[in-house]
């Protein structure tokens, strides 16, 4: 085979991909009890993430293929891995009431990340957001993870009830830029 085997075209879903493969490593990590280290990766996802949308952008590349493989390593990134990190690290040695509480809870950001995904790709809105970016819940919440022996549990689920409902909500959120 002559010629370059990435086009121009490939290098921002080179970066989708690297956002959902640090989201993959967050939750191998929260499997293997790492849980800083899933909590960086998950702002590592939160990093390629910027980088796909500027790359495409400025290559004028940008494609329905690559807002699909976007939304689909979003979710994975910002929306599971912050919920099921966020499940066991801080709520799952909680009594029962809590942790089950808490696992019900972890699932409905998980599940408002997803109607967040499919809401932004129907719209074609450009201006600003309507309802809070998964990226941003998701890296709040792995964010606060850095804090985790010095915040008590409660903020942790009251955190992730306020974004889910966030996430889902029809609030205009100003793009950063624009």
């Amino acid at each position: 085979m002559r010629g370059n085997p990435i086009t121009t075209r490939m290098i921002p879903s080179i970066f989708t991909l690297a956002n959902l493969l640090f989201g993959f490593l967050a939750l191998i990590w929260v499997i293997e009890q790492h849980y800083t280290l899933a909590s960086a990766m998950i702002l590592l996802s939160v990093l390629m993430d910027s980088l796909d949308g500027k790359v495409a952008r400025r290559l004028s590349v940008s494609s329905d293929f690559g807002k699909e493989l976007d939304s689909l390593s979003d979710l994975v990134s910002f929306g599971v891995a912050p919920a099921i990190l966020t499940y066991q690290a801080i709520l799952y040695s909680q009594p029962d009431y809590v942790k089950f509480t808490g696992l019900g809870i972890a699932a409905i950001f998980a599940l408002c990340g997803a109607v967040r995904l499919a809401r932004f790709n129907m719209m074609n809105i450009t201006t600003y957001f309507v309802g809070v970016p998964i990226t941003f819940a998701g890296g709040f919440m792995a964010l606060l993870m850095f804090f985790r022996t010095m915040l008590p549990w409660y903020v942790y689920l009251v955190s992730m009830v306020v974004l889910a409902f966030l996430m889902v909500s029809t609030f205009k959120v100003a793009k950063l830029g624009k």
